[in-house]
């Protein structure tokens, strides 16, 4: 099978500076990730040494100021760093994704001076690993519906509870944690804090053996009388729930740009192995029905694109995105699931052996429609906007 010529649409809208960036991580995914994606999706290990790679780069801090060793740049940036390394491999784009838009993007927007000088560089150069701590075990799409609390203890909070699904949270080293102040004020009880990893009673619990995007570590967080120094507490008290919506609502862009970059592999792999595979005398390609395949997912695809490169400008704008990163995020991710399951048909028996990448991409791709917000979470945000006086 030759090797895919990924498609390159939107070149014509990107700057120059747009342009080196996705040639510079395009040229990275192939020759750093492609060789060993299967290793680490086969032993589940977190590539540690490719994430500080990466945060050489500046891919690690891509919404961060110079001032705090970031590379300044936006969103529409920032969605072309986690397309092209999801051509290749998902799991490593939603780290990346998780690391700048999580973590190190809540201490960006709501982090005082000292914290930024104590936390931000570390995370923007990429020398320490973030972990964001909202979902617990019983409490998922209903974020207000977490157990942890913290209560003030003179110059410091105690943290108990346990978080879920919290993605590096063996391999990270600051994480952001929303916790209970005061349960009887609801959502505006919740407060954010920056624990680091050696703070007594904080701990990694268990790690999830996952379905897909099996490289990209996801384990619990655990909090026993954990002992957080007051001047760890990211805004005010109260505010927590208010912050975790405003970094869910720019994390759903990235996981929009993840969709597009896990369809674009599964259209370019399936046209490259169309072309290849002879069946019936002829390339498979020659067969209307495939073509007919090939022709829906590149219509999708770029349909998801333009839903999410919009989405991306408008956030770099300043404008209010709550609406256009629901639609990208939903549609691209279930055009993604869609493009994954057509790959697999189109490879046949060999799409569903770990020979083929298509087969990755049906396992990674799941996860899309279930992280930063499920789509039904998607459509409950655009059908109140619709339905708002």
């Amino acid at each position: 099978m030759s090797e895919p010529g990924f498609n390159n649409h939107f070149v014509n809208d990107l700057n120059e500076d747009q342009l080196l960036i996705q040639e510079t991580i395009r040229e990275f995914a192939n020759k750093q990730i492609k060789p060993v994606v299967m290793n680490f999706d086969e032993s589940q290990e977190f590539p540690l040494e490719l994430m500080h790679k990466l945060g050489e780069l500046g891919f690690l801090g891509i919404l961060v100021s110079p001032e705090f060793e970031g590379s300044g740049l936006g969103y529409v940036e920032y969605a072309i760093v986690i397309e092209e390394i999801a051509k290749i491999d998902p799991s490593v784009a939603l780290s990346v994704a998780a690391h700048n838009g999580l973590a190190t993007n809540h201490i960006n927007l709501f982090g005082n001076t000292f914290q930024k000088n104590k936390y931000l560089k570390e995370l923007a150069s990429g020398r320490k690993i973030g972990a964001w701590g909202l979902t617990e075990p019983s409490s998922g799409s209903d974020a207000a519906g977490m157990l942890t609390t913290a209560e003030k203890d003179g110059d410091f909070y105690i943290l108990n509870g346990t978080k879920n699904f919290i993605t590096h949270g063996k391999s990270g080293e600051i994480a952001v944690v929303m916790a209970y102040t005061d349960k009887t004020k609801g959502t505006k009880g919740i407060s954010a804090f920056i624990l680091e990893k050696g703070m007594k009673g904080f701990s990694p619990g268990k790690k999830e053996n996952k379905l897909g995007m099996r490289a990209s570590e996801t384990t619990q967080l655990i909090f026993e009388n954990c002992k957080v120094p007051a001047e760890n507490l990211l805004g005010n008290e109260g505010e927590g729930f208010k912050q975790a919506m405003k970094i869910l609502e720019g994390g759903r862009v990235s996981i929009a740009a993840l969709g597009c970059g896990l369809a674009g592999g599964c259209l370019d792999y399936s046209i490259n192995y169309s072309k290849d595979r002879k069946q019936f005398g002829k390339s498979l390609a020659e067969f209307q029905a495939i073509q007919f395949k090939l022709a829906d997912m590149s219509t999708e695809l770029e349909a998801a694109r333009l839903l999410t490169y919009k989405s991306a400008a408008e956030k770099d704008a300043g404008l209010p995105i709550n609406l256009s990163a629901a639609y990208a995020k939903l549609y691209s991710s279930e055009i993604a699931t869609k493009a994954a399951n057509e790959a697999v048909q189109i490879f046949g028996g060999y799409g569903f052996t770990k020979d083929y990448p298509v087969e990755k991409f049906y396992r990674d791709v799941k996860l899309l429609t279930i992280g930063e917000g499920t789509s039904e979470i998607q459509k409950i945000v655009i059908a109140r906007n619709l339905l708002r006086d």
